[in-house]
């Protein structure tokens, strides 16, 4: 295990406080507090950022997910336990994530617009764009999970 390096909410409040902005503007867009941990969970397994994994699984939990469920975000592919909405954000924000590789193809585009709005679109889309903020700074400055 590597030892953290720098306490980034230390060294710079500045940039916390906007990118807490950020997390109040998606905490009060409207968008459901249960599909928005997934996608923060999703997100983050990408990452590979351990502290938000570790977060996002037990902000989860508290808000009455199932331990099955969370076990099954990083094949969620192949796992029978997610809506149909909830598979278009999941693809969605794996899209957005990788955009260097993916693009973000038109058929996850497609696929999005028959399940959300264009305000939750943009509102989903900002919400991936922050826990990707968020997953860049703890993996560079190796944040570790709480004991």
């Amino acid at each position: 295990m590597t030892d953290s390096r720098i306490d980034f909410y230390k060294v710079s409040p500045e940039a916390i406080k906007a990118m807490m902005g950020l997390e109040g503007f998606i905490n009060k867009c409207g968008l459901d507090k249960a599909l928005l941990d997934l996608i923060k969970l999703r997100v983050s397994q990408i990452n590979g950022c351990v502290f938000c994994v570790d977060m996002h699984c037990a902000d989860a939990l508290k808000g009455g997910e199932s331990q099955r469920r969370l076990n099954a975000v990083a094949v969620w592919h192949e796992a029978p336990f997610f809506t149909e909405r909830e598979r278009a954000a999941l693809a969605w924000a794996e899209a957005v994530t990788l955009i260097s590789e993916t693009h973000v193809p038109d058929e996850v585009y497609q696929e999005m617009l028959k399940h959300f709005g264009e305000k939750e679109l943009v509102d989903l889309t900002v919400a991936i764009v922050t826990i990707n903020g968020w997953n860049r700074m703890a993996v560079s400055f190796r944040k570790l999970p709480f004991k």
